[in-house]
């Protein structure tokens, strides 16, 4: 069970005071609790920060506790979430629940009773964490059977990785987005010498430039504002095992430099720190770019390049392997059921398959997965027919959106209009909309947001 001392809570209601009453409550018991008023504040404090808990009120102006309820099991599905509601809305607290909060309050609460539920959450949480890591552990230790094909191009690539995850030279990975790039990392770390050391991931494209330098390489306490106590960065996190850098082509050049210094060093020094440690990491590193051409265009190092280019492994698009689409559409639907056990069975017949080896997948096995996922959803019958494909897999994007074509409008207005479509087709749900597009919740909150032009 998480201790009070280290569990942060954020407690979120359109009325200040009570926020600040159950703030100051929890603070009392030892939580670190932030208030957050209004849904807006609450996604906003979401994206700033980590939180291990959640109280939020059901009724708010704008974003309500359904959506903050969303938004927070996006990013953390394991993340408890208590509804606060009124008497008169329970209808709708029991549906927070049935949506996946940890529980409910009614107004007016003991402040005994909510510290009880935070306290009881908190410790079925560490407990979901614990027997997530040893499910993951035992489907990390199948290796290369994770991956799934019989194509030439698969076969070609199995050989590959036998031949290299043994060894601890640099490894670029590169394809289009969508391909496989990180799962591929992952059988070289569990394949090889390392498996039993950390694997740790990160998207250079996701995290701003000061905050990953920190990420990467660690910082002092007090190094910048902020740095409350020391980070040891995820080179030392990987010691001994693999760091998986995503989107490297995104990396900005400054730190390009530093990686560059820890590929000949081995060494890593954190951000306002003088000592240097030594460190034995693997790096793995991921891109849909052509870093060949950034060198060129002195958008990346040349030298960098070169040092990560030792085992180049390139991963072809789906649609250079459309013979493996059915053996991944049954390794997604049997995947799909182990997580929905409730949801009655369907048969995904041939002339469906045919239909999807067919399509050109510009999002490649990622799309595949989603559209397997809406086929078992939308599915009238027990047996999905081509009709079953034509409502949950629409046709290519210049026919599925023909209703645009009169007009050209920026691409972001596109995208946000295609959002828009795609939750209706969810009837509002955005963590199901967010699923169904490969993209996180807070992604959808934005688009939303932001003021479309005249």
């Amino acid at each position: 069970m998480s201790e009070p001392t280290s569990a942060r809570i954020l407690v979120v209601d359109d009325e200040r005071e009570m926020a600040d009453t159950v703030a100051e409550y929890l603070e009392g018991k030892g939580y670190r609790a932030e208030i957050a008023v209004g849904g807006r504040a609450a996604l906003a404090a979401l994206k700033r920060k980590e939180f291990d808990a959640i109280i939020t009120d059901l009724r708010m102006d704008g974003v309500d506790g359904l959506d903050v309820l969303e938004a927070a099991r996006a990013a953390d599905a394991t993340r408890p979430v208590i509804i606060m509601t009124a008497y008169g809305t329970i209808d709708g607290a029991i549906e927070a629940v049935r949506r996946g909060a940890a529980q409910y309050l009614t107004k007016p609460f003991k402040m005994e009773e909510c510290a009880l539920l935070i306290e009881r959450a908190l410790g079925e949480r560490g407990l979901r964490r614990e027997n997530e890591q040893l499910r993951r552990a035992v489907e990390e230790r199948l290796g290369f059977r994770n991956l799934v094909g019989k194509s030439a191009v698969m076969q070609q690539l199995y050989d590959l990785l036998e031949r290299v995850s043994a060894i601890s030279s640099p490894v670029l990975i590169t394809g289009e987005s969508g391909t496989g790039k990180e799962l591929v990392a992952r059988a070289l770390h569990h394949g090889g010498a390392r498996a039993k050391a950390p694997f740790v991931a990160i998207n250079c494209a996701a995290i701003t430039e000061t905050l990953l330098e920190s990420e990467l390489f660690g910082h002092q306490r007090g190094a910048f504002t902020g740095a409350i106590e020391a980070k040891k960065g995820l080179f030392v996190e990987a010691d001994g095992g693999t760091l998986f850098l995503d989107e490297i082509g995104e990396l900005p050049l400054p730190l390009q430099a530093k990686l560059l210094r820890v590929l000949e060093t081995s060494s890593v020094r954190p951000v306002g720190g003088g000592v240097e440690r030594k460190v034995d990491v693997r790096i793995v590193a991921a891109t849909n770019k052509d870093l060949a051409r950034a060198v060129g265009e002195k958008r990346f190092r040349e030298d960098l390049y070169y040092r990560l280019h030792v085992i180049p492994i390139h991963l072809p698009p789906l649609r250079a392997r459309k013979e493996d689409i059915p053996l991944l559409v049954e390794q997604f639907a049997a995947r799909f059921y182990e997580q929905h056990p409730n949801e009655p069975p369907r048969e995904i017949t041939q002339e469906v398959l045919k239909r999807l080896m067919d399509l050109p997948w510009p999002g490649n096995v990622r799309e595949l997965r989603n559209a397997v996922e809406r086929l078992l959803i939308l599915g009238r019958g027990r047996r999905i027919d081509l009709r079953d494909l034509a409502a949950a897999v629409p046709e290519p994007l210049p026919d599925a959106m023909a209703g645009f074509a009169a007009e050209i409008v920026p691409l972001r207005v596109l995208t946000r209009r295609y959002v828009e479509w795609v939750l209706q087709q969810t009837s509002g749900n955005k963590l199901r909309a967010a699923q169904l597009l490969g993209i996180d919740a807070s992604t959808i909150y934005r688009m939303l947001l932001r003021d479309e032009p005249e």
